[in-house]
């Protein structure tokens, strides 16, 4: 509909977008079948189409019963088409699996899992999440996500991504799946609404970390840190005192006759960081969220132990810990903020 003015195609695809999502309820599993599989021409077979109509006119003016049979028989392959390629999609079967959280303007990955039981390979499926007319302005993926399998026989998983813009909840764009096989002629395609929402936490910013949060390199982490005495980690020895307990002896010291020395153990103690939303240099509440997620990320890669505060968070309220599992939790608890 690209040859009509925009004012006219845009409330029919409107109208046709409600119609297509009232057939297909949103689900993260779905079965392709006679309600929510649509068929029709192709833009080759439009011009099959064309040739159909041609030489059955031509057959009646002129009463030329091969240009009939001609007809008849382009009729026939153009049935076969038909019913070969609406099996060929219908009774597929799609399930999600799980969706990646990401940082906005990135990619998140949605896994599926493909289910035919169709004795019969499936060839030329081609899976696409669709954008809208705004979204593919701004998307470096030209517009969609899209993926061609070749041959499916039984249960193949697969991974879309799709393109990310802002911080918080992200409603996947509709699933199209369609295929042209074998001849190219029809067009069967079918939409999937899934329900599951995707989380996305914000772009992170660099800014300059302040006494708090000098520990920014592993170059900047302490040699040796600072430790406690314990029982972990053994740290030196010392000459034998008098009194001292025996068994923090090196017996294996005075064995080969080098005297006695006492074995010191120490426990470190944690360099642990606070990230505060407070603290956050920037003006505006989504760049001191960026800023955090720098920190955030940061710190997971380091495994230093930290903690981060949110606006709403009391003293108590927010968790410490660390690692790349840490991290995640803080990111999805930036990319849900208020």
């Amino acid at each position: 509909m690209s040859f009509l003015p925009k004012a006219l195609t845009v409330p029919i695809k409107s109208a046709l977008s409600r119609w297509f999502a009232s057939r297909a309820p949103k689900n993260d599993s779905a079965a392709l079948n006679l309600r929510n599989v649509y068929i029709f021409f192709s833009r080759e077979g439009l011009l099959f189409a064309v040739l159909l109509v041609i030489t059955f006119i031509a057959g009646i003016n002129y009463g030329n019963n091969l240009v009939l049979g001609l007809c008849f028989y382009l009729v026939s392959v153009w049935l076969i088409s038909f019913h070969v390629t609406f099996a060929h999609i219908s009774g597929l079967q799609v399930r999600l699996l799980e969706v990646t959280m990401t940082e906005a303007g990135t990619p998140a990955l949605v896994t599926l899992q493909l289910n035919s039981e169709s004795r019969q390979p499936r060839r030329q499926l081609l899976f696409e999440f669709e954008q809208s007319a705004d979204q593919k302005g701004k998307s470096s993926t030209n517009g969609y996500s899209a993926m061609l399998i070749t041959k499916l026989q039984g249960e193949q998983i697969i991974r879309l991504p799709v393109q990310t813009y802002n911080r918080g909840q992200f409603e996947l764009p509709r699933l199209k799946i369609k295929t042209v096989y074998p001849l190219g002629i029809m067009r069967a395609w079918s939409y999937v609404y899934f329900a599951r929402k995707a989380w996305v936490y914000p772009k992170p910013e660099v800014f300059d970390w302040q006494v708090q949060y000098s520990v920014a390199s592993l170059e900047d982490l302490p040699t040796g840190g600072q430790y406690r005495q314990g029982q972990d980690d053994f740290e030196r020895l010392d000459n034998y005192i008098e009194g001292e307990s025996l068994a923090r002896v090196s017996w294996g010291h005075v064995a080969r006759g080098q005297g006695m020395f006492t074995k010191h153990f120490a426990d470190p103690v944690g360099h642990e960081q606070t990230l505060d939303y407070a603290d956050m240099p920037a003006a505006h509440h989504e760049q001191k969220l960026a800023q955090l997620t720098y920190g955030v990320m940061k710190l997971g890669e380091l495994g230093v132990t930290f903690h981060m505060r949110l606006p709403n968070d009391t003293h108590l309220a927010a968790p410490m810990g660390e690692g790349d599992s840490f991290a995640q939790a803080c990111l999805l608890r930036l990319a849900k903020a208020q």
